[in-house]
């Protein structure tokens, strides 16, 4: 029988945990490595801003700046950013958690922008993007009091990356001025050629990491509740998804009228199915972690996703041969709608659990419980 458990975080009477030694060692290197790698390679643009030294032409950054002496100066600061946090981490300073959370989300930002500049993958970028996530993950037990702080700032998360998403989608159709929001498709606004693709990608960034931090909150907090543990194995795999899809582009359906697809686009719409797949299970699972009302809401969510999603498949053939599709993005977007929607209220019931019948069997390690 399912009961309505009354959630509350327990509060850690030190300010601080210690960090593991071998995560301490990992977050030094990413800092020392990001650090020494910043500073050379800032130093080569600022000395040369046409890219000589470095063999990169200007051309590179598709007319987002005249030259590479900005992008130089930006590298550069990040540089001098992840020498300090190196040293804070070094010395156990007391503010070694906001140092580093600096310098490894301004290194992240910089790579999701250059990618969206370049607008396309180097080998590079794993080269020196990886060790910024490994970094990352190695740097959460730095913060105070982490375990209650953290958990519930990515519960957050869950509310922010829907709402963020919703204002991206009001936001970026206005830089196009020939774009349809009823028509179109909303992966038509980050195509190959569209000039809002840029804009796009930037924005969508930091929709994918605050989904991803929702996710692993969901997943990591689950207890011993194995259906809200596999919802969130499916959000994070959603998330990893999400991170895929600035790398496989459509083009427009101009170009592929025109017979102009490529393989881009046939990961685009794979991509584009799996997305639905594991909207639908993380739904379904999510549904049988709470009691009866937010069971049916989250029926009505799944019935809602596959009828708007038929519509969305019958319509999408006229995109490929530019052909009018008068309600395709007003379809699109109620499916949409509904996930970013579902997640809100997931993310609530996660927060205030005592106005949902909740049967979650939490370690007392991590929850104080009541009935």
């Amino acid at each position: 029988m399912e009961t309505t458990l009354k959630l509350s975080f327990q509060l850690q009477t030190h300010s601080k945990v210690a960090q593991p030694r071998w995560q301490r060692i990992i977050l030094l290197c990413v800092l020392g490595y990001e650090a020494a790698g910043c500073l050379v390679g800032g130093s080569f643009l600022i000395a040369r801003p046409d890219g000589s030294l470095m063999d990169m032409p200007v051309s590179l950054m598709n007319g987002a700046f005249h030259d590479f002496l900005i992008p130089g100066i930006i590298l550069f600061g990040l540089g001098i950013l992840n020498t300090i946090a190196f040293v804070s981490v070094l010395r156990r300073a007391s503010y070694d958690w906001v140092m580093a959370a600096l310098a490894l989300g301004g290194l992240l930002i910089w790579f999701w922008v250059e990618i969206a500049i370049l607008q396309r993958l180097h080998w590079l970028h794993a080269m020196w993007g990886l060790p910024v996530i490994a970094g990352g993950l190695a740097s959460i037990t730095l913060l105070p009091s982490w375990r209650t702080a953290i958990h519930k700032a990515m519960l957050y998360c869950g509310i922010l990356s829907s709402l963020l998403y919703i204002a991206i989608n009001i936001i970026v159709p206005l830089f196009w001025p020939s774009y349809n929001s009823f028509s179109l498709t909303v992966s038509e606004l980050s195509a190959i050629g569209a000039p809002t693709r840029i804009l796009w990608t930037i924005l969508c960034t930091p929709y994918t990491l605050l989904i991803i931090a929702f996710a692993w909150a969901v997943w990591k907090w689950a207890g011993n509740n194995r259906h809200l543990r596999i919802s969130g194995g499916f959000l994070l795999s959603y998330g990893v998804v999400c991170l895929i899809w600035p790398f496989a582009p459509m083009h427009l359906r101009e170009v592929l009228a025109a017979g102009g697809s490529t393989f881009s686009d046939t990961m685009h719409i794979t991509l584009a199915s799996v997305t639905v797949i594991l909207m639908m299970f993380a739904i379904g699972y999510g549904a049988a972690a709470f009691g009866k009302n937010f069971r049916i809401y989250s029926i009505i969510t799944m019935v809602t996703l596959l009828a708007f999603g038929v519509l969305t498949f019958i319509g999408s053939p006229g995109v490929a041969k530019n052909l009018p599709t008068p309600w395709l993005g007003v379809w699109e977007r109620i499916n949409i709608g509904v996930f970013l929607v579902w997640i809100i209220v997931l993310a609530i019931a996660l927060l205030k659990p005592e106005r949902f019948q909740f049967s979650l069997k939490l370690s007392s390690r991590k929850f104080v419980s009541a009935n």
